[in-house]
């Protein structure tokens, strides 16, 4: 058993059935700890860092992939004109991930199975992470599901359309974390993925990620 008491599963065998499901990527909040710059727009690797997180779900297997955005929201709509993504406002983002959580729920609608949450501060998660979050639904591994990496829950997650509702009704800054920690059907996915881990709030965190070392 991992942290909180979850399951570890990975995906083998094959799939119950063919599932629905789409992507949904936060990239709504103020980047406060960062420092002037919103750092979605900071490059990495040449292009800025939303939308290297952006490039992990459209290279992953889902059904569509929603951007919710709020603070900076045209310029960070800019920054993805070009890419077959569906970009939503969230006008309340300041009152916390919960509403952004809510926004893409609501955008993606009632044809989904599923819904993977993506972070946009987030761009070292591989594409095949998602896909392994993807086949353990279909393997009926969960309905509630969080990569992992060495049974360390992380990032994305996903969750089952029966917790949509519920998801609805979450306040705050936790997103879904305890539907997820207290779900009878949660477990992690393991990725052996280090980037479900890393993630950007500081420029300090960026330089790792970029390799750079400062003197």
């Amino acid at each position: 058993m991992s942290e909180g008491g979850l399951p570890v599963v990975t995906p083998e065998g094959p799939p119950e059935g063919a599932a629905t499901v789409a992507g949904v990527l936060l990239a709504a909040g103020r980047s406060e700890r960062f420092g002037d710059r919103n750092k979605l727009l900071a490059p990495l690797a040449g292009e800025p860092l939303v939308r290297r997180a952006v490039g992990t779900l459209l290279a992953a297997p889902l059904s569509e992939v929603v951007i919710v955005v709020g603070h900076d929201a045209d310029t960070v709509r800019e920054a993805l004109s070009d890419l077959p993504v569906t970009v939503v406002e969230n006008p309340n983002y300041d009152e916390g991930q919960a509403t952004s959580v809510r926004t893409g729920i609501e955008a993606v609608g009632d044809d989904a199975d599923a819904v993977v949450f993506a972070l946009s501060d987030m761009p070292a998660v591989a594409p095949e992470t998602v896909g392994r979050l993807v086949a353990a639904y279909e393997r009926g591994l969960g309905d509630a599901l969080a990569a992992a990496n060495d049974g360390r829950r992380g990032n994305p997650v996903l969750f089952d359309r029966r917790h949509f509702d519920s998801l609805r009704d979450v306040r705050g800054d936790v997103g879904g974390r305890e539907i997820l920690l207290e779900g009878s059907e949660s477990a992690l996915v393991e990725s052996g993925d280090p980037g479900v881990h890393r993630d950007v709030d500081t420029l300090a965190d960026l330089r790792d990620l970029r390799g750079e070392h400062r003197s």
